[in-house]
């Protein structure tokens, strides 16, 4: 029974003997179903790339835990340090210390993150070094108060490597002429860039310098961690928070950059619901469709209940009918997204060399293209999503076309 029910149904789809009208809304709800599956895998896919370059480039310099006192600095840090060195999953410990400062120069002045670091351990718990486009992070180790910033701080301050700029710190220094503000004059020798927000207020010096500068003596502020696998670092840093004393604080990436990615995460949900309320739309289009088909086809239903055909013959016919419609949507607009995804930023590339625009600026995006990230498990969410929501527009159509009652469709036959 279902076996000749499915075979009726495709062949309604696709017949040429159909009522025109009937046939404009079938080949409109299948465009419908194309634009609004296609759009759906494509911005996931770049919402997928954008989620990676964000987490790529902004945990290039995040380490992947901390470990800080709870009621200060730490004095004994080295001890520390080797002690936590020593730990499962732990490969690299470097210190820090980190407070808020203005940077002015001839020019400007800026607010910006004002980090202490040892320039040859840093460069095991992040990707600093490989992110200089001028000059070294050893640099911050010669003679005198040298400071590395990130290219839209530099920017905006209007200094490159080898200029001086000054410094001003939440500290006090009290001379005869009355208290004022600490402040020491810098030489960049470097500028890093990775293309996210710490460009434009993160900013370097020896720790050593950081001592002097913020007044923390011989204690630095925390230690910074990295660990053998960056998604594996939750779990290595609340191990260590149960082996530390309770007077430390240990902290991982997650828990310090966490309300980002999970913005990102709730944004492209949002987003993902947005468009899946296209696909809906497409999709009970269908049901249009469906009941002008039954209208069309009530001689045909009676004939086929005079010849023996159960009423869940007749709903399957009908819900065969609007599913292969549904299906050739789904499945053209799956190939065109799959397709755009995979070739966005080319055609992203195109239509600036055509218009003679530049679309991302990287100065005010920090991207200078589209990234994708074409993740199959979405793909295959996107299609089960929409024949779902195609299945339940077919329901009510083919429930409808079972209640016609032969004896009346027949009588003046």
């Amino acid at each position: 029974m279902l076996h000749y029910a499915a075979f009726i149904g495709t062949r309604y789809s696709f017949s040429r003997k159909r009522n025109r009208f009937t046939s404009v809304i079938a080949v409109v709800s299948m465009l419908g179903m194309v634009l609004g599956v296609a759009s759906l895998i494509t911005v996931l896919a770049v919402m997928n790339g954008f989620a990676g370059e964000l987490r790529s480039r902004i945990l290039s310099l995040v380490p992947h835990g901390y470990v800080a006192h709870r009621d200060g600095g730490i004095p004994d840090w080295q001890a520390l340090a080797a002690t936590l060195e020593a730990q499962p999953g732990v490969i690299a410990v470097s210190p820090f210390i980190t407070d808020k400062v203005i940077l002015s120069s001839p020019y400007n002045q800026r607010g910006a993150v004002l980090t202490a670091i040892d320039p040859v351990l840093e460069g095991q718990v992040s990707e600093i070094p490989a992110a200089l486009v001028s000059g070294s992070l050893e640099s911050l180790g010669e003679p005198g108060f040298n400071v590395v910033l990130g290219a839209s701080l530099a920017r905006m301050l209007r200094v490159q490597a080898g200029d001086f700029l000054e410094v001003t710190v939440p500290r006090l220094t009290v001379t005869p002429l009355g208290v004022f503000p600490r402040s020491k004059r810098l030489r960049v020798t470097g500028i890093f860039e990775v293309g996210a927000q710490p460009d434009a207020y993160q900013a370097y010096v020896s720790l050593d310098s950081g001592q002097k500068l913020l007044g923390a003596r011989d204690t630095v502020a925390g230690l910074q961690l990295k660990t053998d696998d960056l998604f594996s670092a939750p779990r290595v840093i609340a191990a260590l928070q149960a082996a530390l004393p309770p007077d430390y604080e240990a902290r991982d990436w997650s828990q310090t950059q966490g309300s980002l990615f999970q913005a990102v995460k709730m944004e492209k949900v949002m987003v993902s619901l947005l468009l899946l309320s296209v696909v809906a739309v497409a999709a009970f289009n269908i049901v249009s469709t469906l009941v002008m088909s039954v209208a069309e086809k009530r001689r045909d239903i009676a004939v086929l209940r005079t010849m023996g055909a159960r009423a869940a013959g007749i709903m399957v016919v009908f819900v065969a009918h609007g599913l292969a419609l549904a299906a050739v949507g789904i499945s053209v607009g799956a190939a065109l997204g799959v397709g755009l995804a995979l070739n966005i930023s080319r055609l992203t590339a195109l239509t600036e060399r055509l218009l003679g625009v530049k679309l991302f600026d990287p100065s005010v995006y920090f991207i200078s293209e589209l990234p994708s990230d074409l993740q199959w498990a979405d793909v295959a969410a996107v299609v089960l999503a929409s024949l779902s929501l195609s299945l339940l527009a077919t329901l009510y159509p083919a429930w409808r076309a079972t209640r016609i009652a032969p004896a009346e469709v027949l009588r003046y036959e």
